[in-house]
């Protein structure tokens, strides 16, 4: 299973064509979060065209599974977030709800922000954004 972070499906909605490219050959089931469809809309809401952009969210969302948090996610991310902190390393709770909802269900993160979640450990990325 492959779960898509924000950064992967604005380029699926802006049409890159290396994502797009990637996302057709694309064999494991595709998916996405609660928090990445959250985050789409408020991108949608702050954009010069809130409502075609909010529509255009409903439509790609539409079209994957939608994947929200469960007792072993919440586990997960309680788990990661203290031995994060124990570490002196942040990582912002949205990223870390997304990396343990995707660890939770062994699938792999696709996202270019290698940043944010390389820290987490047994978490398996891939970047559709830079192949």
């Amino acid at each position: 299973m492959k779960v898509l972070d924000a950064d992967t499906c604005i380029g699926i909605l802006r049409g890159r064509k290396e994502v797009l490219e990637r996302r057709a050959i694309e064999v494991d089931e595709v998916t996405t979060t609660w928090v990445t469809a959250s985050e789409l809309f408020y991108g949608a809401a702050k954009s010069a065209k809130p409502d075609a952009n909010a529509a255009l969210v409903i439509r790609f969302i539409n079209t994957l599974p939608l994947l929200a948090p469960d007792l072993a996610s919440a586990r997960l991310f309680g788990e990661v977030k203290a031995r994060l902190a124990t570490a002196g390393q942040i990582v912002a709770d949205a990223d870390l709800f997304i990396a343990s909802i995707a660890l939770s269900r062994g699938a792999t993160l696709v996202t270019g922000n290698r940043k944010h979640y390389e820290r987490i450990p047994g978490l398996v990325l891939e970047d559709w954004l830079r192949t």
